[in-house]
Formats: C-alpha cells, sequence, structure tokens
C-alpha cells in the first residue's frame, strides 16, 4: 500500500458480531465460573470497551502496522488473530501462549505473522505510548533511509484509558508525534474512570480531546465508541488521515465501563442511576439494535450467541487441560540464548549479522581520551550498520553536552543522529519501539540521576524477553555519564550503578580507560542485549584514561574482568574511576597486590575473583558507589559462599557513606575513597 493512499475497509458485521460475542462469553466464564473457581487469579473485564476496538483491528489491514495496547485490550487481540484458546489459557496460567504463564492473562502480545503486530503490553499505566512512537519512528526510518516500500503506509496505534492520558508516558508521546509528524494514532477509551477516579480529577474538563485542538500536527476526533456506524466512520477516517501521512491523530471514544476496574472491584463508587445509565448504554445491545434484523435475523443473532458460548466453554476446557509451565525453564530469557532468536525486535530477529570483531587491540601510536574513544567506535559503528541511530538530548548540532557526539550530525545526517526533547521516558520508550522495528537505537541520557524519570521504561525494557517467551526483545545501548568530576553534586556526580544491576535483562558496563570504552561500547552496539553504558566523568578527559585507539574491530566480553596488576598479598576488586586510585595506592602502599578492574558488573567475572582470592586469601572491594546494598555487597556474599575456605581475613568494602555527593571540593574529597584510605585498608587487611 502506498502512502498517501486512502485504506477503504469493507466490514462484514456479522464477523463483528461475533468477535464481540465471542469477547462477551469469555468475560461471562472467566467472571461467573473461572474465577469463583480460582481458575483464573486476575481478571480484567473489556465490557463496554469491545465494539470500538474491533471495529480498529479491522481497520489495520497493513502488515506493518502495530497497536500498542494495555490490559483492557484483549477485544483488539482477538480481532488481530490471537488464538482463542491461547486467550484463555493465558489468565490460567498455563503454558504455551503469549508468555507461557510468565505475565497476568491479558498482557498480551503478537509478533504479526497473521495481521498487526500487537507491542508487548505492559501492567503500569502510561507506559504504552512512548514504544509506539518509537515503533512509528521506525517505520519512517526504514521508508525513507532505508528505502524499504514495505513500509509504505504503515501506522502505530496507541491504546489508551482516560486515565492514562495524565500520565508521563502519554504527554511525552504526543509532543515526540507532532513535533515529528508521524503516523500516529493514539485511541482513547474514555470510560470516565480511572479504577474509581472520574476523568475530571485526569484532565481539565473530563475530555482530553478538547484540551488538545490547540496542539499543531495533531487531528482531533470526539465521539460515541458504543455506535457502530459512528464509531466505524471515526475509526475509519481516523486510520486513513494518519495512513495518508497527513500527521498524528487523537481519536477519543466515549465508552462504558460496565464492569469494575477488576474482578475484585464492585464498583461501590458509582451510585445506581449511573450504573443503569451504562448497562443502558452497552455497545453489544446497540450492534444487536443495528443489525436485527435488518442485516441478520433474530435467529441468526441467537444462534451465533449460542455458538460463541459453547465455543469458548469448549476452549476454556481444553485450555485448562493444557499442562502448566515447565519451571526447569523458569530462568531462561533473561538474557539472549545461544541460537534461540526472539521474533521482533533487534537486528538478529531480522538475520542482520555484524562483525564478530577481536579481542586483541590494534592499537594506534597516539594515545586518546575517552571521549575521543566514543566518538569515533559510533562514527565507526554508524558507517558500518545503517539500522544504528544515536540520539538525545543535545546530541545534534552542540555534539553533546561531553562532546562525545561531535560532528556526527554533519557526517550522519539528522536522520540518524538527532535530538530530542527533554523527556527521559520519552527517550528510553522511543528507543524501545526502535529496537522493535529492527534498528540499534543508540540514546544517551545526560547524567545519571537524570535516568530517574526512565525508570518505569527502562525496567519494562530488560524484562520485555524474558515476559514474552523469546517472542521479543529491544537491544539497545544507553549511554549514561555519571560519577564526580572537578567538583560534585547530588545531580549530576551520582554513580548508583547497582540500581541498574538489578534491573533485569540488562548488561552493565563500567569502563575506565579509552581502549575498553571503545572495546566494551562496540560489544554493546552488536549485543542482542540492552546495555547502560556508564561514562565515568572525571575518566572523559582524565591522563589515566588515555589510551591508544585500539582499532575498529575491537571488542571487550562481557564478564571478562581484566588485570591492572598482578600480585599474592591482597585482592583488590574494582571498577569505574576508582581503578586509578587503587593502581596509585598500591605502588606507594609497597603491598603485592592484585588489581581486577571489573569493566563490567552485569555480567560480572566472579570466576576470575574467586581465581585470585584463591592466590592471596584476601580481598579489598573499593567502588564510588553508597556502600549499603552497593554492588560491593553482591560481590561479598558470592566470596563469603565460595571463597569463605581460602579467605584469612575478612572481606572489605571502601565506598561513599550513604549520602549524596557533596559540592564543595574538600567535602567531595573527604567521602570519595581516595589512595590515603585505600593503603590503609590494604594495610589492615594484609597485617590481619
Amino acid at each position: 500500500m502506498a502512502s498517501g493512499k486512502e485504506n477503504k475497509v469493507d466490514i462484514d458485521w456479522k464477523e463483528i458480531a461475533e468477535i464481540m460475542l465471542t469477547s462477551r462469553a469469555m468475560d461471562d466464564k472467566e467472571e461467573n465460573e473461572l474465577v469463583p473457581d480460582k481458575k483464573v487469579l486476575y481478571q480484567f473485564s473489556a465490557r463496554g470497551h469491545e465494539l470500538a476496538q474491533i471495529l480498529l483491528g479491522k481497520h489495520l489491514t497493513h502488515p506493518k502496522d502495530a497497536a500498542s495496547a494495555y490490559y483492557r485490550s484483549r477485544p483488539l487481540m482477538l480481532t488481530a488473530g490471537l488464538d482463542l484458546e491461547d486467550a484463555m489459557a493465558a489468565p490460567m496460567g498455563k503454558s504455551g501462549g503469549y508468555s507461557d504463564g510468565r505475565d497476568i492473562g491479558v498482557v498480551c502480545n503478537l509478533t504479526g505473522e497473521n495481521g498487526p503486530t500487537v507491542l508487548p503490553m505492559a501492567g503500569d499505566v502510561g507506559s504504552q505510548y512512548t514504544p509506539a512512537v518509537g515503533w512509528a519512528q521506525g517505520i519512517e526510518y526504514r521508508r525513507t533511509v532505508l528505502e524499504d516500500s514495505e513500509y509504505d503506509g504503515a501506522i502505530s496505534v496507541i491504546l489508551g484509558g482516560d486515565g492514562s492520558v495524565a500520565t508521563n508516558g502519554f504527554w511525552s508521546a504526543l509532543t515526540m508525534a507532532t513535533t515529528l509528524n508521524l503516523p500516529v494514532l493514539f485511541f482513547i477509551e474514555d470510560n470516565g474512570y480511572g479504577i474509581s477516579v472520574t476523568s475530571d480529577l485526569q484532565t481539565p474538563g473530563s475530555n482530553i480531546a478538547n484540551n488538545l485542538y490547540s496542539f499543531k500536527n495533531l487531528r482531533i476526533y470526539d465521539g460515541d465508541g458504543t455506535d457502530p456506524e459512528e464509531a466505524n466512520e471515526m475509526i475509519g477516517s481516523s486510520v486513513d488521515h494518519v495512513r495518508s501521512r497527513k500527521g498524528p491523530v487523537l481519536l477519543r471514544l466515549k465508552v462504558p465501563r460496565l464492569n469494575g476496574h477488576s474482578y475484585q472491584d464492585n464498583q461501590s463508587y458509582k451510585d445506581e442511576k449511573l450504573l443503569k445509565k451504562e448497562q443502558k448504554n452497552d455497545p453489544l445491545k446497540k450492534l444487536k439494535k443495528f443489525l436485527v434484523p435488518t442485516k441478520i435475523s433474530k435467529k441468526e443473532w441467537d444462534e451465533l450467541e449460542k455458538s460463541c458460548k459453547n465455543r469458548i466453554d469448549e476452549t476454556a476446557d481444553s485450555a485448562w487441560n493444557r499442562p502448566d509451565p515447565d519451571t526447569s525453564n523458569v530462568e531462561k530469557y533473561a538474557f539472549s540464548e545461544d541460537g534461540e532468536i526472539q521474533k521482533v525486535g533487534g537486528l538478529a530477529s531480522e538475520n542482520i549479522e555484524l562483525p564478530s570483531g577481536s579481542e586483541e587491540p590494534s592499537p594506534e601510536k597516539q594515545r586518546i581520551n575517552i571521549v575521543e574513544g566514543i566518538r569515533r567506535t559510533l562514527g565507526t559503528e554508524l558507517e558500518l550498520n545503517d539500522r544504528l541511530v544515536v540520539f538525545g538530548e543535545d546530541v545534534g548540532a552542540k555534539g553533546g553536552v561531553h562532546a562525545a557526539t561531535m560532528d556526527l550530525q554533519k557526517k550522519y545526517g539528522e536522520e540518524r543522529v538527532f535530538d530530542t526533547s527533554l523527556s527521559e521516558e520519552g527517550i528510553i520508550g522511543r528507543a524501545v519501539g526502535l529496537a522493535y522495528s529492527g534498528l540499534m537505537p543508540v540514546a544517551e541520557i545526560q547524567f545519571r540521576k537524570y535516568a530517574d524519570p526512565a525508570t518505569e521504561q527502562i525496567k519494562n525494557t530488560g524484562t520485555i524477553r524474558w515476559r514474552t517467551a523469546n517472542k521479543f526483545a529491544a537491544p539497545m545501548v544507553v549511554r549514561m555519564p555519571g560519577g564526580f568530576a572537578k567538583c560534585g553534586d547530588p545531580w549530576h556526580s551520582e554513580s548508583n550503578e547497582v540500581f541498574f544491576a538489578h534491573m533485569i535483562g540488562w548488561q552493565v558496563a563500567y569502563p575506565c580507560n579509552a581502549e575498553d570504552a571503545v572495546g566494551l561500547l562496540r560489544s554493546a552496539m552488536r549485543s542482542n542485549n540492552p546495555t547502560i553504558f556508564f561514562e565515568h566523568r572525571n575518566m572523559l578527559d582524565a591522563k589515566y584514561a588515555r589510551k591508544p585507539y585500539p582499532g575498529d574491530d575491537f571488542v571487550v566480553p562481557f564478564g571478562k574482568a581484566k588485570k591492572l596488576r598482578e600480585g599474592s598479598d591482597i585482592t583488590v576488586v574494582t571498577w569505574g574511576a576508582m581503578c586509578e586510585r587503587c593502581e596509585n595506592a598500591v605502588e606507594k602502599s609497597g603491598i603485592d597486590a592484585e588489581i581486577l578492574d571489573l569493566r563490567t558488573i552485569s555480567p560480572w567475572d566472579k570466576e576470575a575473583v574467586l581465581e585470585s582470592i584463591q592466590k592471596t586469601n584476601r580481598c579489598l572491594i573499593v567502588h564510588e558507589d553508597t556502600q549499603t546494598a552497593g554492588f560491593g555487597a553482591e560481590i561479598t556474599s558470592a566470596l563469603m559462599k565460595e571463597a569463605f575456605e581460602h579467605l584469612d581475613a575478612p572481606v572489605e568494602r571502601l565506598t561513599m557513606p550513604n549520602i549524596p555527593m557533596p559540592y564543595n571540593v574538600d567535602l567531595m574529597n573527604s567521602v570519595l575513597p581516595n589512595e590515603e584510605k585505600i593503603e590503609a585498608a590494604l594495610a589492615k587487611l594484609t597485617r590481619y
């Protein structure tokens, strides 16, 4: 389908009725039998929302269309091709289907073989928005940059309730879609309630459509999602507008929520008058009135209703008889598994192979700093991989606040190196959608602390592969400067790398010099897993960190520590800026210490640490992060379990105290691990 052409869809109203009656029968079965019998433990009804979703599904006819939905979107899923038994089995927690028992049953996904791709849903409200905009940008990238005509006319649709329009994700997505004029349809199902909170507390005046007419590049439609003809007309017009590249659309459809938020919600906050009004507005009743008897007879309707109920009864039995998921596989897919490639997301899913690289450097004569190493590595990978995109706040014309992307936009163009709006949620969510669309996103967060608003997206990104049983993944790189510099402060100088080590599914790199920065960044950009790439601010141009550029093929494997110094008296385990301080302290002390730079903390090289301790019998862990639950505690725990018989002294940690980084230079230096503190700790442990 060429861009600019309308997509007129002929609606088979009997089929619409069949899907709607099937969806209603599923809700009835769950509410009246399966939940009371404890065969379904979480239940979210779509009752009242079905008609609009089903009609939308029928308009998503392009093979590269995608929908980003939420937990009340099962009618859309049924229309898009979700297997009925999978739909019944998932809420039962049975094997197979779209999550193999790993996620709440209505948190769905579809890989798009027989219809539109339905991006992995999430259980948190509003997180569906920005990944869908990333998919839309991916559509345009593949159309224009990669000149892939298969994406002509494709669109991205985001389903959300009225409560979701109050979230950061909605506003960030709206900003991106309108400023970039992307093919996005915001499909808002307004049932008047976010659980028990009414719409007037979600948006002024209770109607998000009324509040957005002033937005540039945004077409607004607003109407009744329960009226078959009106809803179909507005949905068709909205899809055609977006598909014809006239800009994004926000379509608000008023629908009733005929059940509580979930099974446990008895809607006691609604009075009887409102409940009766909502029941009177049931779209199933309106659909029946619209079809019977002019389009189908009452007998046909009754037979269809009965057959749908019988089919659901049979399907529920089959679903319940499925085996429970295999417990021996529950730990699979936290990370990419060798030989098992996801169906959607990243380069591997589309059989794009990059060179494996070499662990042996080919050093140049001139030493470079970390900033230059990062810039050159980004440049070589942009040259090698036309699916790689670099973006973030100020990375374009300015070249990044730390100059790591200087001149890359001039060389590779604004489509491949581009600035973003000031929304970390939007930066990471966009990266997820770009990864789903088959690109390799490299996003920059300007400082570690600034990643906090993106925590929801970061956490969800890491669990995508596991939650979908390896159907979807979002490999990406998130570059993130942090740590102290010429001074400290609580906002720009935070390290807190352990926070990301605890994020399931993420690799975490923390190089201390230019050579390792080059090798780790290149490995990350060729990986099938998402990676947090720390760039320590004090090391970006430090003399210690300067190394010869190791060549365009050099890679450093994740989980492989580097021995900075051989020794026999004690093992020092460290990473980041503390590597320099540990080396200097050991030289001053005269102690024969072995120093290991972990380089990556997810995964971390436990074997190298254990091997060293078997030789030295002592261990000092030095890191900049605060002490309580810092990553040093994880290492200590592992050593106490697996190296206890080799230890001649307690494992010691030297860290920041449990306070933010101070701004005053003397205060900062007083709390950071320094050479004197490290030397004293070495002396104490070797005397023990």
